[in-house]
């Protein structure tokens, strides 16, 4: 009598959710994990507020689900809709892992991970207005925060002193699930090094989200100031307006300064690279950061960069190596910084664009936090990947 081998059983695949207040956000900044996670047979749900990459995540190997998530708004029903929202989702996908980013999916998404059995990990993009401003609405968020963070197994940070803020402000009851991550790291192929254009005109470049808190209102006041002196100069914009954001920029006053001839707005795009080849600067006069992915694009690229001293840019800049730091909130420090950029001979902003380039390599390699990711998901799941 021949006996059959019992059939193997298949295994089931490992689900990891993604959850952020933006789906762009979730594809501008996280396809090195994502290729990972599709790559090695992993079922990859986003949810997000639906917008335009919804598709681009899709032809990606991810399911996208809509989810609601008023950014900007306050309003207490509008956050528990959020959270029971949430909690339905995890119920119903069950999955092994699921990555919280931004403040209120990190709140809400951490409470409803709890409430469904479900271990979530907590990634604190930057710190946003709620240690910028000193609202009602701000305090409130801490006290969220603070409750909140009791539950995930891990809580990334992208730079020292956010993880250091949170720890002073008692913001987390378990300090030992603390991680540095030092940003989400940038794909040195992809953003391979592009020689600085040669053109007649001088470009800036500010890339992002339009909003107040990234120091949009004080690069156009800086170029308000210089273009009479530097009329080759040029300044552009490049990113979503009218975002849902309490920071948020309207398109109607970015038309304005358009019509006053100060800034070129460019619109947005999927793919920044062919506007970072095109610059010959890049700025980013922020308020706060995490780590700014577009200051590490830019530097991968080659292009010199005028930022803030603040925390995250300064983790990518550092003055006079790779590009030049500002006073935060001060129109006059960055016009100064970007007269500085004009003035300075072609020779010495090309030894900047090689030692950003170098730079980006040592510290800010994405398959460094791919296997940060990866090494996590197998500690959690016992699932090899």
């Amino acid at each position: 009598m021949i006996r059959m081998k019992p059939a193997l059983k298949s295994t089931p695949a490992l689900r990891i959710t993604l959850v952020c207040n933006t789906a762009w956000a979730i594809y501008t900044y996280r396809q090195g994990l994502i290729r990972m996670l599709v790559g090695r047979g992993v079922d990859v749900t986003v949810l997000a507020p639906r917008d335009r990459t919804f598709e681009l995540l899709t032809a990606m190997g991810c399911r996208c689900i809509e989810l609601p998530v008023s950014s900007k708004g306050t309003n207490p029903r509008d956050d528990l809709r959020t959270l029971a929202s949430l909690f339905r989702l995890y119920r119903n996908i069950r999955p092994h892992v699921v990555f919280h980013y931004t403040i209120k999916p990190n709140i809400y998404g951490s409470i409803a991970a709890k409430l469904a059995g479900v271990p979530s990990i907590a990634v604190t993009t930057g710190l946003g207005y709620v240690f910028i401003q000193q609202s009602r609405a701000a305090q409130v968020a801490k006290k969220l925060y603070r409750f909140a963070f009791r539950f995930p197994r891990e809580v990334w940070f992208l730079n020292r002193n956010d993880q250091a803020a949170f720890v002073e402000q008692k913001l987390l009851v378990h300090p030992e699930r603390a991680r540095l991550l030092h940003g989400e790291g940038v794909n040195l192929e992809q953003f391979a090094f592009v020689p600085l254009p040669e053109h007649t005109d001088f470009r800036f470049l500010l890339i992002g989200r339009l909003l107040w808190d990234k120091g949009v209102g004080e690069y156009v006041e800086a170029a308000r100031r210089l273009r009479e002196r530097y009329p080759h100069a040029r300044f552009q914009l490049l990113g979503p307006v009218g975002v849902d954001n309490p920071s948020a920029i309207t398109r109607k006053e970015v038309t304005a300064w358009e019509q006053e001839g100060i800034v070129k707005y460019l619109g947005e795009a999927h793919d920044v690279r062919p506007f970072i080849a095109d610059a010959d600067c890049i700025v980013l006069p922020s308020y706060r950061e995490g780590v700014p992915r577009t200051l590490m694009e830019a530097s991968a690229m080659g292009r010199p960069i005028v930022t803030t001293d603040v925390p995250g840019c300064r983790e990518v800049v550092a003055h006079g190596v790779n590009g030049l730091l500002c006073e935060v909130r001060h129109a006059d420090s960055l016009a100064k910084r970007l007269e500085q950029m004009l003035d300075m001979s072609a020779g010495k902003r090309r030894a900047m664009a090689e030692r950003g380039r170098q730079k980006v390599a040592d510290e800010f390699d994405e398959r460094v936090v791919v296997e940060t990711y990866k090494d996590l998901i197998q500690k959690m799941t016992g699932v090899l990947l």
